[in-house]
């Protein structure tokens, strides 16, 4: 099930927050409406293949007694680490087994026929594994528990329900943002619930549902034009445009997901933690890793970048644990190669910039120089990410540069991308991006106006997605 559908706004929104608040205001007790969200929760995932419910509960129950264990250990250190251990190991076992089985076995292939090894064969049931939605997402939020558990920094869930609850809570269960028990950990007993918090989180829901169907999905259908266009079709022009529309698609996309997600929190009485600070404004590639899906680049920092020694162990050291962590997260991604290549490229840049840090040209360079100059490296590792691999990558790197031959139908896609109106949603785009404020600027508090506008974008957006049909939310993929 998916934000942006009928099912879900007409359906199980209504009848979901109807009941919580008839169990709330009926007095009920907190175990009884967690019990009811972790129902709902695993409706809402398993409306599309009931079976990954049974994946998520058996993570969940594995990391909640993990998580016992690490607690009950007390001093004894050797039991405490075997407990994070095997939460690690069981939660990237899963995630590996589902996510990179394919690449591996590609991978594997090709080596084996580079080296004239002849082909594999590979049983068909390792070939076909269907990716379960979301369980990027919830799996780092289930390891996150115990290895704070082990470190200190959260305290144990008083309940298997009240852990359960926060892992299947419907806003963040798909597609973030990144949530971790310690910093929930008080709301799943204590919350409050008012009129202006319900009335921010409804009008917060609006605004990301607009981004989605009225921005992103509008880019979604010229970055396609452009990304599936034949050999020759694509002039440079076309091909700027197509990557433009891409970046713009997947910023609104995912950042509208995060909107609706935080929104929906808060009809629930949850604060969820905010996802995106208008990263396109960012005037070098680092900044841009502080305001792009800051969940995710706070979790590698923290579990992955600090662990592998940070900045502590030396120049060099330093440099390669950025790398690594940039090429992880790559791969994180997307079991593809190209998304090895898009976060090794940003890894090189944040490198780069550690090393240029506040001296060279670009030190005394005007900031909205740097913005341009930072978006252009961006938009050149978003050709990567888009690509279906390095092949299509390479030739669209070539069409933005006019290298490439062109056909005799390439203007009627030029002119049909291009279109008056495609270039007016651009251009409102972009503004939207880089001259508005931020969603949480513009929603902090309740201000009735404000509401009204939330509330009228909602009603457009639903127009609109009626008309146009259903869109899923790139990161669902991921």
């Amino acid at each position: 099930m998916v934000f942006s559908s009928h099912i879900f706004i007409f359906y199980f929104l209504p009848l979901v927050v109807g009941i919580y608040y008839l169990l709330l205001w009926s007095g009920t007790s907190t175990t009884l409406r967690h019990l009811f969200l972790t129902c709902a929760g695993m409706v809402f995932y398993g409306w599309w293949n009931p079976w990954f419910v049974l994946l998520m509960l058996g993570t969940t129950t594995l990391d909640y007694n993990l998580g016992r264990m690490i607690t009950n250990a007390g001093d004894n250190q050797a039991r405490r680490k075997l407990g994070v251990v095997l939460s690690i190991v069981s939660n990237l076992g899963a995630l590996a087994f589902f996510k990179y089985t394919s690449l591996a076995i590609e991978t594997t292939q090709s080596l084996s026929l580079w080296l004239g090894g002849g082909d594999i064969t590979v049983p068909d049931f390792f070939r076909n594994i269907i990716l379960p939605a979301g369980i990027s997402f919830y799996v780092f939020q289930s390891l996150s528990y115990c290895i704070d558990l082990y470190r200190g920094h959260a305290k144990p869930a008083e309940s298997f329900l009240d852990f359960t609850c926060f892992v299947s809570l419907f806003p963040h269960l798909v597609a973030g943002p990144i949530v971790r028990y310690s910093i929930i950990a008080h709301q799943m007993r204590h919350r409050e619930h008012s009129i202006e918090k319900f009335t921010l989180g409804l009008t917060r829901f609006g605004f990301g549902l607009a981004k989605k169907i009225l921005l992103a999905d509008p880019m979604g259908l010229i970055a396609d034009a452009a990304f599936g266009a034949g050999d020759g079709n694509l002039s440079a022009f076309a091909a700027w445009a197509g990557v433009l529309a891409y970046a713009f698609q997947i910023y609104f996309d995912f950042s509208a997901y995060s909107d609706m997600a935080i929104g929906l929190a808060k009809l629930l009485g949850f604060y969820f933690i905010e996802n995106f600070d208008s990263p396109y404004k960012s005037a070098s590639i680092t900044e841009f890793w502080r305001r792009w899906h800051i969940s995710l680049s706070t979790f590698l920092r923290d579990y992955l970048y600090i662990p592998l020694g940070g900045n502590r162990l030396g120049t060099a050291r330093t440099y390669a644990n950025l790398m690594a962590v940039m090429v992880i997260g790559g791969l994180w991604h997307g079991a593809q190669w190209t998304f090895v290549i898009w976060g090794a490229i940003h890894g090189l840049m944040l490198s780069w910039e550690r090393l240029t840090a506040n001296r060279g040209w670009f030190k005394g360079t005007p900031r909205p120089l740097k913005i341009a100059f930072t978006f252009t490296i961006v938009l050149f590792t978003w050709v990567f990410f888009r690509a279906e691999n390095f092949t299509v990558a390479t030739r669209y790197l070539a069409a933005m540069f006019g290298a490439t031959p062109l056909v005799a139908t390439a203007p009627l896609l030029e002119a049909r991308m291009l279109s008056d109106f495609n270039v007016i949603q651009i251009l409102i785009a972009c503004c939207v991006a880089f001259m508005m404020p931020n969603t949480q600027t513009i929603l902090h508090k309740f201000v009735p106006w404000k509401a009204a506008v939330g509330l009228l974008l909602l009603i457009l957006s639903v127009a609109v997605m009626f008309a146009r049909g259903h869109s899923p939310f790139l990161y669902f993929q991921f």
